[in-house]
Order: C-alpha cells, then sequence, then structure tokens
C-alpha cells in the first residue's frame, strides 16, 4: 500500500489540529515546526509518539533531531513506511 504525501500531509494536519490546537490551513510542507507552529521540545516528542502510532514504526531519537519542517516530517513518515515494505 502506497501512501501519497498528500495522504500523509492530511494526517500530519489532524494530528496537529487534534494535539497542539493548530489549525490545519497552517500545517504547510514549508511550515517551520518551532519557528511558525510554535512547537516545544515537549510537542516534538508527542508528535514522534503520534507519528510512531500512525506508521506502527518506532522512530529513532536521532532520526527525528534533524525534523524542522513539516516537510521533514512526511520524508520521516515516508521512510518509517518504506521500512515496512
Amino acid at each position: 500500500m502506497t501512501v501519497t504525501d498528500i495522504e500523509i500531509l492530511e494526517r500530519i494536519r489532524a494530528i496537529f489540529k487534534e494535539n497542539f490546537g493548530i489549525e490545519p490551513e497552517r500545517v504547510t510542507p514549508q511550515a517551520h515546526l518551532f519557528e511558525e507552529l510554535d512547537l516545544d521540545s515537549i510537542d516534538a516528542v508527542d508528535l514522534a509518539i503520534k507519528l510512531q502510532e500512525m506508521t506502527g514504526r518506532r522512530i529513532k531519537p536521532e532520526e527525528f533531531k534533524s525534523v524542522r519542517t513539516v516537510g521533514d516530517v512526511i520524508a520521516a513518515v515516508e521512510s518509517l513506511l518504506a521500512a515496512q515494505d
């Protein structure tokens, strides 16, 4: 099963709305997690946990440290999903 970037983005938007109260239209691939969406380090951990639940795969902390934008989150999800195949 192949999941598209748009499907991943929609799931990420739902996570941001449900967990952080961030409106979906603010969650664009270019949006910076910390500067534009006002996430903090605790939020980043929560996000990683939600992505693990979404993909069924464990995210290594060192892999998630380089994530800065929503586009980076999409790429991280894609690599987790690719590891399942």
